[in-house]
């Protein structure tokens, strides 16, 4: 006996790796061009937020506190002078030395307590830096502000007789030329970023030009402008649906004469019997052959008219509501309960003969199975919706796809062409479909069959 195998369970830590990019992908943009402007974008914004990290961490930080090493280091060698060199309280070769040689305002001040320390900035290099210096190599009570967009620095020393005051400029202990190339970093980005946009938006014109000519393509209006042009990609697949077109439209033309052929010869034979039916001496069989030949004229008639349904007619404008009013007086003349009801625009760009038998295949089955008739007609920007609702006896659920089959025909309950050949809904279809669209059937809130058009106008 053949052993099963069993598949090992799938790691909980895959499953989540997929469910989290399931989620990201979700929330990324659907569109090509979006999503091209962030290949761009991300990497860059990446790149310049490391360089950045490592230019704060590494050479900013360095700078400062190489800077302020040798700040400190004066302060010291006057805290020196002094002790060494003052005479009788006489600081003023000092304060000389410092302010001539050093760039350092000083000032000898009376022996008081220092200020208290004010709140440190939450993101200072240069305080800390200074802070850890002063008590690295002079290692006094003191006391710096360095808060505020001043550019000068205060620094106060205890010394043994009296506080010393140094004023010195900030660009003295602090690298203070790093907003320039953080401005040069954030300039180069932006003008990096509009040259990609740009060259971008010129790259997506043929692809949306490609997706604009197909979707009028699908609706039943070519766009014979279409060029293929851009990338060498693009160029390709342009060249392509132009040869699918090709071959789409060669196809639809061979058929559509293949049908046209086939119809006219038959018509000319049926001619030949009516002609020789009328030259026969009347006997019993001759009125059954001329209803036999009246439903073989019928059924030809259906041919030309699925013929047609694949000509190429120009997309122009329909008037529904005019078409609507002409339902009603056809409506009085059967002696049906028709209500119509438009919503929207009256007037939408389809092909208006086909859309017309498109209408006219469904509403006049309608018309041959029920007494009341409800047509409403939704008119959006970019979308039509016809339903078409009757009383009627309807279409079992099962079977609601089979009536679209060129020559089917019903056995029992409804048969949407008793009279005709089975190509009234494959027409219609077809139509529909021909203009981007497609009809459905389903129940009527009237008890009976609903048919529902949906087309992009």
């Amino acid at each position: 006996m053949r052993k099963l195998r069993l598949l090992p369970a799938e790691h909980p830590l895959s499953v989540r790796w997929r469910r989290f990019w399931r989620q990201v992908s979700h929330m990324m943009p659907k569109r090509i061009y979006a999503r091209s402007l962030i290949i761009v974008i991300a990497p860059m914004i990446l790149l310049q937020s490391v360089v950045a990290f490592v230019f704060m961490e590494r050479h900013w930080q360095t700078v400062t506190v190489r800077l302020s090493e040798a700040v400190v280091r004066d302060i010291a060698a006057i805290i020196d002078m002094t002790d060494t060199m003052t005479v009788n309280g006489d600081y003023s070769q000092i304060v000389r030395i410092a302010q001539e040689r050093l760039g350092l305002r000083v000032d000898i001040l009376p022996p008081d307590p220092l200020p208290a320390p004010g709140p440190k900035p939450f993101f200072s290099i240069l305080d800390e830096a200074l802070s850890s210096e002063i008590n690295k190599q002079i290692n006094r009570p003191f006391w710096i502000d360095t808060v505020g967009n001043s550019n000068i620095v205060e620094i106060r020393v205890q010394l043994a007789d009296g506080v010393l005051r140094v004023f010195a400029r900030r660009n003295q202990a602090y690298a203070s030329n790093t907003h320039i190339f953080l401005l040069w970093m954030v300039g180069t980005s932006l003008v990096l970023i509009t040259i990609a946009v740009l060259f971008l938006r010129n790259q997506m014109r043929p692809i949306l030009a490609l997706a604009e000519a197909a979707e009028s393509f699908g609706k039943g209006r070519p766009n014979l402008e279409y060029r293929p042009r851009g990338a060498e990609e693009v160029r390709r697949a342009g060249m392509a649906f132009i040869q699918m077109r090709e071959r789409i439209e060669r196809q639809i033309e061979q058929r559509t004469m293949m049908l046209t052929g086939v119809s006219h010869d038959l018509r000319t034979i049926l001619t030949r019997f009516r002609l020789q039916l009328a030259l026969m001496p009347p006997v019993e069989e001759k009125e059954a052959m001329d209803e036999d030949i009246d439903d073989m004229q019928s059924m030809i008639e259906g041919y030309m008219a699925f013929a047609r349904g694949d000509g190429a007619e120009s997309a122009g404008v329909l008037d529904l509501q005019t078409y609507f009013d002409k339902l009603g007086e056809e409506g009085r003349l059967r002696d049906r309960a028709l209500t119509t009801k438009l919503s929207g625009s009256p007037l939408v760009k389809v092909r208006p003969n086909d859309f017309q038998r498109l209408l006219s295949n469904l509403i006049g089955n309608a018309f041959r199975y029920a007494n009341k008739v409800d047509v409403q007609a939704v008119h959006t920007k970019g979308s039509l919706i016809v339903t078409v609702d009757d009383d009627g006896p309807g279409v079992p659920e099962e079977r609601r796809d089979d009536v679209f089959k060129p020559f089917f025909r019903l056995d029992e309950a409804r048969n949407l062409d008793k009279s005709g050949t089975g190509l009234g809904l494959s027409i219609a279809r077809d139509i529909a479909r021909s203009h981007g669209g497609d009809v459905t059937l389903g129940d009527s809130p009237l008890g009976g069959l609903r048919a529902t058009i949906r087309v992009p106008a």
